[in-house]
């Protein structure tokens, strides 16, 4: 087992995203009560929420990706590369999950060490080599052992909270009273300004938490060109995947490895991931480092 270096960026970012996002929730919380929006209701969903989040937030991506954990008799090359790298990493062996699907990435999900997936999707098998399909496989495990799935998970709480004001804000508008109803357009509008900045805070975090991650793959294999070579030939093949395929997984894009954009969305606008060559030249400079020229 390697010794982790821990990534004092990354946990400063966390704390405070963190921190930011609990007071914009609190203020959303507040604005929409003094609107009259029902604290009592609004409690219980909150809650409601946030355990079903906690518990069950692997088995929600899984579901929504449609990916499968498969047995080590199904898979057994993919369960010894997930299990040497957890084990470089010093975290228990996570359960492996195949998702089918024309775009090639992979995803780690989970809300702590002992209760996390790392799934593929079975095109990114067959695209990649044994040693960049392990770079790639470290790269997952590192956002486990950094602990930084369930705070984007969380993370997203607040955005997902919002989105549910936002999505029925018109129909409470129609079928209230005249003035509920004015109360609810105007709990749509700070509903809209709440998920943009829950978006922006999530947006940055992602983007530093992707580049620990490569980090992470790099002091977990010793081998950082093997990532910059998987990174490479992900992102070069999504330009040939059909839109409809990278619509159909563009909810997972915070989890992907590379997100799946398919150029007609708004999503493009909240990119959780850093530039690819940004991410390669960080790469570059990490293995400056492991050999000693840096």
């Amino acid at each position: 087992m390697k010794v982790w270096k821990r990534d004092w960026g990354l946990t400063w970012r966390v704390w405070l995203t963190m921190f930011l996002l609990f007071l914009v929730y609190l203020a959303f919380i507040a604005i929409l009560s003094m609107l009259g929006i029902g604290l009592p209701f609004l409690v219980v969903l909150v809650f409601v929420m946030a355990f079903v989040q906690y518990f069950f937030s692997d088995r929600l991506v899984l579901w929504s990706t449609r990916a499968r954990v498969v047995e080590p008799d199904e898979y057994p090359e993919l369960h010894r590369i997930v299990g040497r790298c957890a084990a470089e990493a010093g975290i228990p062996m996570p359960r492996v999950a195949v998702m089918q699907s024309q775009v090639p990435n992979a995803f780690a999900t989970g809300r702590s060490p002992k209760h996390a997936v790392v799934a593929v999707t079975d095109s990114i098998l067959r695209l990649l080599t044994p040693r960049e399909l392990e770079a790639v496989i470290a790269h997952e495990i590192s956002h486990i052992r950094n602990r930084d799935v369930l705070t984007l998970t969380i993370a997203s709480f607040v955005a997902m909270v919002a989105a549910l004001v936002m999505n029925n804000f018109l129909f409470g508008a129609m079928f209230s009273r005249r003035d509920s109803g004015n109360a609810w357009v105007l709990a749509g509008i700070v509903a809209v300004v709440v998920y943009f900045v829950a978006q922006l805070l999530i947006m940055a975090l992602s983007r530093y938490r992707e580049f620990a991650a490569d980090r992470g793959s790099a002091y977990i294999t010793g081998q950082p060109r093997d990532l910059i070579s998987a990174l490479q030939k992900i992102s070069g093949r999504m330009n040939y995947v059909p839109a409809p395929e990278k619509q159909a997984v563009e909810t997972a894009n915070a989890f992907f490895i590379i997100p799946a954009l398919s150029g007609s969305t708004l999503i493009e606008l909240f990119s959780t991931h850093p530039p690819l060559e940004k991410r390669i030249a960080a790469l570059e400079q990490v293995d400056l480092e492991i050999k000693g020229f840096a």
